[in-house]
């Protein structure tokens, strides 16, 4: 039996794909909080962000007690204070000092 053979092409080969240049940064966290964090005192009875975007739409996200702040938080309201967190655009808010705090709980 003669051994038959497959011709060979002539085109080179492709070379590898090349690694991307910069790879995109990793999404930031919950707990990541930029210092340019915006600080505002809440008006009272206030249950939802009033804060308003670069188009004029209101973000409407719930007002969430948040407990567990990172150092430049803490750093820049001080430490052990009652705050709370848009859900959305994560603006923070004083509480509104004519309310009781509702750190502990209420004794009639």
């Amino acid at each position: 039996m003669a051994e038959e053979t497959t011709p060979q092409s002539t085109t080179p080969a492709a070379p590898p794909p090349a690694p991307p240049a910069a790879a995109a940064p990793a999404p930031a966290t919950e707990a990541a909080v930029p210092v340019e964090q915006k600080l505002k005192v809440r008006k009272p009875r206030q249950r939802s962000c009033d804060e308003k975007d670069a188009k004029g739409k209101l973000c409407a996200g719930h007002l969430k007690r948040w407990y567990d702040y990172p150092k430049e938080v803490v750093a820049r309201i001080g430490n052990d204070t009652e705050i709370y967190r848009c859900e959305f655009c994560k603006t923070l808010y004083k509480p509104d000092p004519k309310q009781m705090p509702h750190s502990f709980t209420l004794r009639y």
